[in-house]
Order: structure tokens, then sequence, then C-alpha cells
């Protein structure tokens, strides 16, 4: 029987992306966001260019109170399920307004952490499975142009790392990646003036999952490059990174 994905967040680029580098490779493909009946064409797309069963899953990523429900009502409990939920939001709203402060805390970190606590408990059950977090670079230090969302990443990024070593320590046969994209060419930073040798394209990101889950990678840089510059960004002296303008 063919191994399958969970496209949680599938109609960001990042998304659509990574489902088709799993589809290449065989996968059942599930894709799940709000109104997913507008992911058709992709389903489409999909089905006729990989030759692969695809499903579509209606879901909430903000609704927590919905996620059991959403994982049990699956066809099957997928081998590798990948969130790809994510909301830039605006700082300067985010400073004066709690809602919106509060809608992009939800996306990059609470919604996408309590999907992956219901996921792991299934997987831990059946003794196998992947969990793959798009997390951000913008998490490893909190930088006054997006520290809103950075925190929200920098919270996603340690729930992955505590439950990747939980999993680990109780060998239940389940993983825990951490993709750290970087800048990527998506519609969430179109009009952003970013640097082509940092910036990624969506095609990479889903290529270097796959390469992840094949290798049993726990975190993965998708331009090598970002790793070295974060490591130059985490230990620089708080007395002068708080008057950086990053």
């Amino acid at each position: 029987m063919s191994k399958s994905v969970l496209v949680i967040g599938a109609r960001s680029d990042i998304g659509r992306a990574t489902a088709h580098a799993f589809a290449s490779q065989g996968y059942m493909v599930q894709l799940a966001a709000r109104k997913a009946e507008t992911l058709a064409d992709d389903a489409r797309d999909l089905e006729i260019r990989h030759r692969v069963d695809v499903t579509l899953h209606e879901l909430d990523a903000l609704d927590l109170s919905s996620h059991e429900a959403f994982v049990e009502g699956l066809p099957v409990l997928p081998d590798v399920a990948i969130c790809a939920v994510g909301a830039m939001g605006d700082q300067k709203l985010s400073e004066t307004s709690w809602q919106d402060m509060a809608s992009v805390l939800r996306s990059n970190f609470e919604g996408p952490a309590s999907l992956f606590a219901v996921l792991a408990n299934r997987m831990v059950a059946r003794g196998s499975g992947t969990l793959i977090g798009i997390s951000s670079v913008a998490g490893v230090r909190g930088r006054a142009t997006n520290y809103v969302y950075g925190s929200a990443k920098a919270g996603f990024s340690a729930y992955l790392s505590g439950l990747r070593n939980r999993l680990a320590r109780d060998k239940t046969g389940v993983h825990v990646v951490t993709v750290l994209p970087g800048f990527v060419d998506t519609q969430m930073t179109r009009g952003m003036d970013l640097p082509a040798r940092l910036t990624a394209q969506p095609v990479e990101v889903g290529k270097a999952i796959v390469e992840a889950v094949r290798k049993g990678r726990n975190v993965v840089y998708v331009r090598p490059i970002w790793q070295g510059i974060m490591l130059v960004i985490r230990h620089i002296p708080e007395f002068l990174f708080k008057k950086l303008s990053l």
C-alpha cells in the first residue's frame, strides 16, 4: 500500500509545492485547508501529473476544538503530516490590537501545536509517523520589525523540539522535523525586497522536506547559508542587538 501525506495549509505556496514533492514520490495526498473545495483543481493536477490518489479535507486550523474530529475523520492516518499554516500579520497593527496579535499567535503557534498534539498521539498509538513543522528563522531572536510573528514561530520551534525529544526518548517510532526556510518567494512575501541569494522558491522547500524525511533529519535550513547567518545573529550581545535595525 502506498504511503500517505497530509498537507495542512494546502492552499499556501509551500503547501502546494510540498504536496507535489511527495506526490512525485508516489505518496497518496490529503489536502487540508479552509474552503477545501476550492482546492479541487489542485487535486486534479496532482492526480493527473503524478498518478496518485488525492482527497480534500475541510479544516480551520484556528478552531482548536475541531482538531480531534478532523483527525478522526481522515480516511487514513497519514504516514507524514506537514503543517504549512502561518500568517505574517501586520506588526504595527499587532502593537495596538490584541485581536490582531492573538490571530498571529494562534495562526503560527497555537493552532499548529494543537494539530500536532492530536496527530502525534495517534501516530504514537500506531507506532510510526513523521511530523513536519514549517517554522521560521524569525523565531531565533526577536526583532522590532516582526517580533509578534517571530515570537509565535519561536514558540512553535520550541514546541517541535520538545515534541521531538519526547517521542525519541520514549522510542515511539514517530519523528519530528523542524523546517526553517528563511526567505521564500510566496504570496506572503510579495512586495518585499528580498535578496536573491537568501530567497528560496517553494519548490526548493518541498524538495528539502522530502529529503529530510528520507534522511531522518531533525532541523532543516532550506538554504544552508541561513544556518551561518542565524548563528551570528544568535550570538550578538544584547547591548548591541537592541540598537540594531534588522
